[in-house]
């Protein structure tokens, strides 16, 4: 998929962290407008905001530094660094209401540090937003004394050209904002994708959870009940009446066949024992071939990766191959898994009608949300119609105890031609 250009005009974010929408400034034009005085306001405030930060950044920081060998050092630098951080929301806000510059505002410095006062006091003394915020008051006084006098120079001398000069140092604020006091943008962002991939896995534990409690309670465990509800009347009647009693144990032979039958499928359910001996090749096999249409599964692994990745590719076609199983309609439908560099792909497709949506009920959505939680990608591909093609990736780690060239996963053979022959293809139903 590539991305289409932006039209001219339209609201964007830019770089430095820019969540907002941003647009871009009108031309400037000999006649002041709006945005010219607005870019005039900004300039001649640049000055007294600008000694405001020089001074407290150079007398906190510089007695913080000193200070340093005693006790109340360091708590000092910290305050002071916790004090740059408020001179730069206000010089965001300053920003983004003169120069129109929308920047996220960094998270609290805290929050990724421990509970710990020392722990709190190192993310502190290491906090980048701080310390970058410190750096943009000590550079912006002398930028900020040349500006102020030009522009007021310019409102009495250079008017007629104003505009344009103000749009030029202006431009360079915009960099000087967007450079020094916007979010550490990678940190940022990983921070924010691992609380909302933390929130899912947390979500989606607690649903399984509660799955195996009610598949447990509502099948094995109500069978084991009548079991020994079963096997208590047989022993009462097998002095009285031996032939009810066989009867009755009969009876009970056939619930622990069915108990041990439903205990099995939950099992399967949590983590088969095919997927721990045998590999995702093998465990992949024995999922095609439960699936209402002709399945050709192709797995293409150099070694057997993380438990976990393993776990989490098994499930994801599993999903796959019902979901195909109960909506697609199809009359065939393939599985390929492979590797390519550090990533391990899966691609699953049917020729059956299409129209599938992440938001349709089918589970995709849990299954975008599960690959989202460990840096994978879900893509999907179904037009109505069909065909439908789902690509998933999931990020390659090592199985611990691996060695690099210690076979194919699973056993898998080394040739194309070889694998054919451990391509599965049935149909049931």
């Amino acid at each position: 998929m590539t991305a289409s250009p932006r039209p001219s005009g339209v609201p964007y974010g830019g770089p430095g962290g820019r969540g907002a929408a941003e647009a871009a400034p009108p031309p400037a034009r000999f006649a002041f407008g709006r945005h010219t005085w607005k870019e005039i306001a900004h300039l001649l405030a640049n000055f007294p905001a600008s000694l405001v930060g020089f001074v407290y950044v150079v007398t906190t920081l510089a007695l913080g530094a000193g200070m340093s060998v005693t006790v109340v050092g360091l708590p000092l630098l910290v305050a002071g660094l916790a004090g740059t951080r408020v001179f730069g929301r206000l010089e965001r806000a300053r920003a983004r209401r003169l120069l129109g510059v929308r920047i996220d505002e960094p998270s609290p410095m805290y929050r990724r540090a421990g509970s710990g006062f020392v722990s709190r006091m190192v993310a502190a003394l290491k906090d980048p937003v701080g310390w970058r915020t410190a750096l943009y008051a000590l550079v912006r006084l002398p930028w900020s004394v040349l500006t102020f006098a030009v522009t007021l120079t310019g409102v009495f001398v250079l008017w007629p050209v104003l505009p344009f000069i103000a749009r030029g140092m202006t431009n360079v604020d915009r960099a000087m904002v967007r450079g020094l006091l916007s979010p550490d943008d990678a940190l940022e962002a990983r921070v924010a994708e691992l609380e909302s991939g933390r929130g899912v896995v947390v979500d989606t534990a607690a649903a399984d959870l509660r799955r195996i409690e009610r598949d447990l309670h509502d099948g094995a465990q109500a069978r084991l009940v009548a079991l020994a509800m079963g096997l208590g009347l047989a022993k009462e009647k097998l002095l009285e009446d031996p032939d009810a009693a066989a009867a009755m144990v009969d009876e009970a032979h056939g619930e622990v066949k069915l108990a041990l039958q439903e205990l099995r499928d939950l099992a399967r359910g949590i983590h088969p024992a095919v997927l721990t001996d045998r590999g995702l090749s093998a465990a992949l096999s024995s999922v095609a071939s439960r699936c209402t249409v002709p399945v050709k599964v192709t797995v293409d692994l150099d070694e057997r990766p993380a438990e976990a990745i393993e776990g989490i590719a098994y499930f994801t076609v599993s999903e796959l191959l019902q979901n195909i199983s109960k909506h697609s309609g199809a009359k065939s439908a393939t599985v390929d898994v492979w590797r390519a560099h550090d990533r391990m792909l899966i691609q699953v497709h049917d020729d059956g009608g299409g129209g599938a949506r992440l938001d349709g009920g089918t589970g995709m959505s849990g299954l975008a949300d599960r690959l989202g939680a460990v840096d994978g990608l879900f893509v999907l591909d179904s037009p109505a119609g069909g065909p439908t093609t789902v690509t998933a990736e999931l990020p390659w780690r090592r199985r611990r105890g691996a060695s690099a060239g210690s076979g194919r996963a699973g056993g898998e053979p080394r040739s194309r031609e070889a694998r054919g022959a451990r391509e599965v293809g049935k149909t049931r139903g």
